[in-house]
């Protein structure tokens, strides 16, 4: 029988980056957010930003993760990644095995049965993230913080982000319709390594400007 070896974050991060072909649009995109990003580090060296979806609880929870290890990969230590929503739901189970296949560890700060609280690390991190499903104000979001929505729902039902300085919005499609499908494990597996690999172009662009 042949086992699979696992890879490692550091090698799934790497190949979602080298395998990201972006359209000149959603390159432009990525550019304008990595600009306001690197602004912000160069004057106040400190950023927070916050990904926005309705609940919460998919396209959002993967791009804090992925920011959050992006910011560590490329050395930017004065950067926070948060998510939140509209709406309170929780943390995807289906998002969490997705991200565990990457490499990433959960383990319960706060039991609950409808939205549990997660601190979550990966090998040879150098701090922990919270990952939990909370709503645009939560205290847990520091601010101010420069808001992108990963929905067309999020994006409208936010038209005013008051903790927000800058906002953008950076649109992922949903994997939910795959839930409880035969492709479920493969489309949350492939939007975790889409998000991944824009996150990565994102920050290198940002790693790039820094003073």
């Amino acid at each position: 029988m042949i086992i699979l070896q696992k890879e490692n974050t550091k090698n799934i991060f790497e190949k979602a980056i080298r395998n990201t072909k972006l359209e000149p649009y959603r390159e432009q995109l990525l550019q304008g957010i990595a600009n306001k990003i690197a602004i912000t580090l160069n004057n106040n060296h400190k950023v927070n930003v916050n990904f926005i979806c309705t609940h919460n609880s998919r396209r959002s929870q993967f791009a804090q993760i992925w920011a959050y290890y992006a910011m560590e990969y490329y050395g930017i230590g004065n950067g926070n990644s948060f998510s939140s929503g509209t709406a309170v739901t929780a943390f995807h189970a289906n998002t969490i095995k997705a991200l565990e296949t990457c490499g990433f560890k959960f383990s319960l700060e706060e039991f609950n049965h409808q939205n549990p609280k997660y601190i979550i690390n990966y090998e040879n991190a150098k701090k922990n993230i919270l990952g939990f499903s909370k709503l645009v104000e939560n205290t847990a979001n520091q601010t101010p913080f420069i808001a992108i929505t990963t929905c067309g729902n999020a994006d409208e039902n936010c038209p005013v982000i008051l903790e927000a300085s800058s906002r953008f919005h950076l649109p992922y499609i949903d994997p939910k319709a795959s839930d409880g499908q035969e492709n479920e494990k493969e489309t949350y597996l492939n939007t975790c390594k889409l998000i991944a690999g824009e996150m990565g172009v994102l920050f290198k662009m940002v790693k790039e400007q820094l003073a």
